[in-house]
């Protein structure tokens, strides 16, 4: 009897102790997850990209642009969008990464997609973690080996 009350007792403490461990693997988890929030600018230089956590994917909109506006002088516009209700829609601003997921054993961002406003083209995306302040992002039609992979960089907040 007293080596089940022994067994029962470390039951329950395993029980216990695998409770409060849980959220801090989760929390682990999230933090390396998070770490694609911020501003990141393409390789091309010509604008940046916000990326933010809304519940649990990750999405990215267009908060720079070297050239905000047209020859007119009006905002620059998603003239390319095969929706033609949405070519007056205005680039800065326009959310161009969608549903990115953290995916903890592959260490990306997957299952999310990428719009590119020159061709008006959506592909799949998956985006990688080099170093804290680089990540790569391949976009693809189909599977990842059909796609084209950018580099991009954190910008740092300025000091002041």
């Amino acid at each position: 009897m007293k080596t089940m009350k022994n067994a029962f007792a470390l039951s329950l403490l395993t029980l216990i102790f695998s409770f409060l461990a849980a959220p801090s693997t989760a929390r682990a988890q999230d933090e390396k997850a998070d770490k694609l929030a911020g501003v990141w600018q393409p390789s091309d230089g010509r604008s940046y990209v916000k990326i933010d956590k809304i519940g649990n994917k990750f999405y990215g909109r267009v908060v720079w642009l070297k050239e905000p506006e047209d020859e007119k002088g009006n905002p620059r516009v998603d003239e390319n969008n095969p929706d033609k209700s949405l070519r007056s829609t205005p680039l800065k601003g326009y959310r161009i990464l969608k549903d990115f997921v953290y995916d903890e054993e592959e260490g990306i961002w997957k299952d999310g997609t990428i719009y590119d406003p020159k061709n008006g083209t959506t592909y799949n995306c998956k985006i990688e973690l080099k170093e804290d302040n680089v990540i790569e992002v391949r976009g693809y039609v189909g599977s990842a080996v059909f796609g084209r992979t950018d580099t991009w960089t954190r910008l740092k907040k300025k000091d002041k």
